[in-house]
C-alpha cells in the first residue's frame, strides 16, 4: 500500500547532498522517531560525503548508543565507523554547560564568576522554563558561526510543543523585558543614594510580600543577577534574533516527523502551519513506522471469510468432495460407473480388524493426556489469515490518516519509512533508515 499520487514524494538525497544545504531541523510531536531520523539523515550525508554534526537534546542517549559512543556531551565527538569520504560528529546538548559558556564568553573574569555562583543563575541555568530551548538555539548559532561543518542536523526538545524551539527567543525576550526583571534593574541602573532610596520605595512592598512566600535571601540573589547580567540581556536577544533569521534562511530545511497515526498527523499539520506563518522553510514530511503487506491484494474481509472456513471445517475444508468418497468405496482396477461388489465376494482383509479396533479405541487409552495436540495445519493457517486481516485493518487506517493530511497539505512533499521488526540500536539500523528515507527499500511495502 502507497501514498496517495497527491502527496509529491520527498527526494531526500538531493536535500542531503546540496551544498546549499546547511541546517536541517527535525521537529515533530514525542516519540515519532525524531531523534533516530536526525541520525540516520546525519549518517547517510556523511556517507555521502559531508562533514556533518549531529545535535540532539533527547536525554534518553539512544543517539550515542546506536552510533557506538559511551556518550555525549557538549562537545561534538568523531563517529567511527563511517562508509565513505564524509565525516559524521555527534553532541548532546549540556544546557547548564552552554549558558556557562555564554556568561564566561561575554562577561569579564570577576563578573563571570560572581553570575556562575549565583544561587538564582544556578536554578535558571538548570531548569528554567525554555531555557532548554533558548540553550539548544544558541548552540546551534554556535555551530554554524565556526563554519566547521557542511551540514548541522537538529534533533528538536522533547517538548509539549516541538515548536517550543521557535518560540525561546520571544519568550526569553519577554522575561528580560519584564517589569519584575526592569524593577530589579532599576537600583542597579540609577546608583548610589538614587538608587538605594528608589530600592527602598520602589521594593518595599514587594519585598515585604515576596519575602514571605519565596525569602528575602532570594530576592537578594535575583537583584544580585540581575545587577551582573544587566550588560548581557541585549546580547542575549541579539543573538536570539540572529539564529531565528539564519533559521529563516534559504539555506535550513524543516522536516516534520510523525507517525501514520491520527493524533501525531494532527500534529504535524499544525506545525506546517506553524512553519509557514513564521517564514520557516518546510522541506517536507517524513512519515515514520509505516506498515506494509506482501499480500496487500488479499483484503481483510476475505482473509477473515477463510479463516471462518477453516476453523468451522465448511466446503473449503472437504478435499474432493464426492468424487473422493466414490473412489474410496471402488475396488481398486475397476470402473467409477460399475456396481458395487457385493460384500460377501470381497476377500477378506486380514489386517482389517487390527485396523478397526485400533481406531476405535479410546483415545485416552492410546495418548498421554498431559501432552497436548499439536495444531493442525488448518488451525495454523486460520491463525495466520487472521493476523493477515489485523494487519489490512492496521494499513487501511494509515492510509485513511495520510489521504487527510495530504488532502489539507497536497504542497508538502512526504518521505515514507517503513516500520523495522525491532529498535534501532546501531549503525547498521540508521543505514536502513537512511535508505528508506531515499526511497530505496529492497522491499517496498514490507514491515
Amino acid at each position: 500500500m502507497t501514498l496517495d499520487p497527491a502527496a509529491a514524494p520527498l527526494e531526500v538525497d538531493p536535500l542531503l547532498d546540496d551544498p546549499q544545504t546547511r541546517i536541517i531541523v527535525c521537529c515533530g510531536s514525542g516519540g515519532v522517531g525524531k531523534t533516530t531520523t536526525a541520525a540516520a539523515l546525519g549518517v547517510r550525508a556523511a556517507e555521502r560525503g559531508r562533514k556533518v554534526v549531529v545535535l540532539t537534546i533527547d536525554p534518553a542517549r539512544r543517539l550515542a548508543q546506536s552510533m557506538g559512543i559511551d556518550s555525549l556531551d557538549n562537545t561534538p565527538r568523531q563517529v567511527k565507523g563511517i562508509e565513505g569520504s564524509g565525516e559524521l560528529h555527534a553532541m548532546m546538548l549540556d544546557m547548564k554547560r552552554t549558558f556557562d559558556e555564554i556568561v564566561e564568553a561575554h562577561a569579564d573574569p570577576d563578573r563571570a564568576r560572581a553570575i556562575l555562583d549565583n544561587p538564582f543563575y544556578q536554578s535558571l541555568s538548570a531548569g528554567f522554563a525554555g531555557t532548554q530551548e533558548y540553550m539548544a538555539m544558541e548552540k546551534l548559532g554556535q555551530l554554524r558561526a565556526r563554519d566547521e561543518w557542511d551540514l548541522i542536523v537538529v534533533d528538536t526538545p522533547p517538548s509539549r510543543s516541538a515548536l517550543d524551539f521557535l518560540d525561546a527567543p520571544k519568550r526569553l525576550g519577554s522575561f528580560l523585558d519584564g517589569k519584575f526583571i526592569r524593577l530589579l534593574m532599576a537600583p542597579a541602573k540609577m546608583g548610589g543614594r538614587a538608587g538605594m532610596k528608589f530600592l527602598n520605595v520602589g521594593m518595599s512592598m514587594m519585598t515585604g510580600t515576596l519575602g514571605k512566600l519565596l525569602g528575602g535571601q532570594f530576592l537578594r540573589d535575583v537583584q544580585t543577577f540581575v545587577a551582573a547580567m544587566d550588560t548581557m540581556f541585549g546580547g542575549f536577544r541579539t543573538r536570539a534574533d540572529a539564529t531565528y533569521r539564519l533559521l529563516q534562511a534559504p539555506g535550513t530545511a524543516f522536516l516534520v516527523v510523525a507517525a501514520p497515526e491520527r493524533d501525531a498527523l494532527r500534529e504535524a499539520a499544525y506545525f506546517v502551519e506553524r512553519l509557514a506563518a513564521e517564514g520557516m522553510p518546510l522541506a517536507g514530511l517524513v512519515l515514520n513506522r509505516v506498515h506494509g503487506s506482501g499480500a496487500a491484494r488479499l483484503s481483510a474481509e476475505r482473509a477473515r471469510a477463510a479463516a471462518e472456513n477453516l476453523e468451522e471445517g465448511r466446503i473449503v475444508d472437504q478435499g474432493r468432495g464426492k468424487d473422493g468418497v466414490r473412489e474410496a468405496a471402488a475396488p481398486a482396477g475397476s470402473s467409477p460407473d460399475a456396481p458395487e461388489a457385493p460384500a460377501a465376494s470381497r476377500t477378506p482383509d486380514p489386517h482389517e480388524e487390527s485396523r478397526t479396533s485400533t481406531s476405535q479405541t479410546p483415545a485416552s487409552q492410546t495418548s498421554d493426556p498431559s501432552i497436548s495436540e499439536p495444531p493442525s495445519v488448518n488451525q495454523l493457517t486460520a491463525g495466520l489469515l487472521r493476523l493477515h486481516a489485523e494487519r489490512m485493518q492496521v494499513l487501511k487506517r494509515e492510509q485513511r490518516t495520510r489521504d487527510r493530511f495530504t488532502a489539507l497539505h497536497p504542497e508538502v512533499p512526504v518521505a515514507e519509512v517503513s516500520a523495522l521488526p525491532g529498535d534501532v540500536h546501531d549503525l547498521t539500523g540508521l543505514r536502513t533508515i537512511g535508505i528508506r528515507l531515499a526511497g530505496e527499500d529492497p522491499v517496498p511495502g514490507t514491515s
